[in-house]
């Protein structure tokens, strides 16, 4: 448990994931008595307004984080392999954004939605895992199914933001569609290959077998999540040139049947989903509408006619990738510790 009125530290603060996670706390009127916000030394120096103030970027450092209750970690698994461990020994709770510890054993990997009991059987290591922005977003929408009827295998085709690369990446991204209206080169200094009218595997790397970083976190951390270690995943993730919002297409193989009704009811009244699923009309998730949502969108409900009746079932979601499948996510994690 932390106290109700913390002594607040943001690592990463001028990240895309931490700018967002400022105007969350501010959204959601997080209480705290103190806010510091640290940075590297490029960013040190510099000011970021937060609830109607300006506040001094700090160089993070052992002594930054020293007197603080709760940090935010949003600066990539280097440095948090090497301060968060600090900052929890100096006696403060870390939500740590990156992968550096996801998987140890001593740390929880936490949904609030989802998994967040776990939190009462913690022994405080100090530290908390948020887990990778698309396990997030697809576990949101399918963790009501399978705790309905459960769920032997999966199949999911990702399509990545911009926004799960960094800021930087999403401002090459638009520079690259100022550079093709003007009929000039595009930049690629960033990415490295035009992103603009293209689509290219998640940009991590890939092991022997094939698979890249993210396929493989999306089967790990889903298996820690979800306590099963039986469960079939194949995934294949690649990035697409939207600026933010992740999307997912998603084929079931349930464990015992559900119809379509069923599974769009479930869905229907399941926490922090929001059901878009309208034939009619042709409307379903899209990543445009996702974009500065808290819910995760969900839709294209329909039964897999390759499987035994009621056995298959597939769906399309979006989700924005800096609020729930980020900061968002982090933030309920430290509400749920206030509680």
């Amino acid at each position: 448990m932390i106290s109700r009125n913390p002594r607040l530290a943001v690592v990463g603060c001028s990240g895309a994931v931490g700018r967002e996670m400022l105007a969350i706390l501010e959204q959601r009127r997080f209480p705290c008595k103190q806010v510091r916000m640290l940075a590297s030394q490029r960013s040190a120096g510099t000011e970021i307004a937060f609830q109607g103030k300006p506040h001094a970027v700090e160089l993070l450092s052992p002594k930054s984080l020293a007197d603080i209750d709760l940090a935010f970690f949003s600066a990539g698994r280097n440095v948090s392999e090497e301060f968060a461990p600090i900052a929890a020994r100096q006696g403060a709770t870390v939500i740590d954004n990156s992968s550096a510890f996801r998987m140890d054993e001593r740390v929880p990997l936490v949904v609030p939605e989802i998994n967040g009991d776990v939190l009462d059987q913690w022994e405080n290591s100090g530290i908390i895992a948020n887990p990778n922005c698309t396990t997030i977003i697809i576990l949101m929408a399918l963790t009501p199914i399978q705790r309905a009827v459960g769920i032997e295998r999966m199949v999911v085709s990702t399509y990545q933001a911009a926004s799960g690369a960094g800021a930087a990446v999403m401002e090459e991204l638009q520079q690259q569609a100022r550079d093709y209206v003007a009929d000039r080169p595009l930049t690629t200094d960033v990415i490295g290959r035009p992103y603009i009218f293209n689509i290219f595997s998640h940009d991590s790397p890939v092991d022997d077998a094939g698979h890249n970083e993210e396929e493989t976190k999306l089967l790990r951390e889903t298996h820690k999540i979800w306590d099963d270690d039986e469960l079939r995943i194949s995934a294949t993730c690649v990035r697409v040139p939207v600026l933010r919002a992740h999307s997912a297409a998603i084929n079931l193989m349930l464990n015992n049947p559900m119809s379509v009704a069923e599974a769009r009811k479930l869905l229907g009244d399941a926490p922090g989903v929001t059901l878009v699923d309208d034939r009619d009309k042709n409307q379903f998730p899209e990543p445009i509408h996702a974009t500065g949502r808290d819910d995760v969108l969900v839709g294209r409900l329909r039964e897999d006619p390759s499987q035994p009746r009621g056995k298959g079932l597939s769906l399309f979601e979006s989700g924005d990738q800096l609020r729930k499948g980020a900061a968002l996510n982090a933030i309920q994690i430290a509400e749920s510790l206030m509680k």
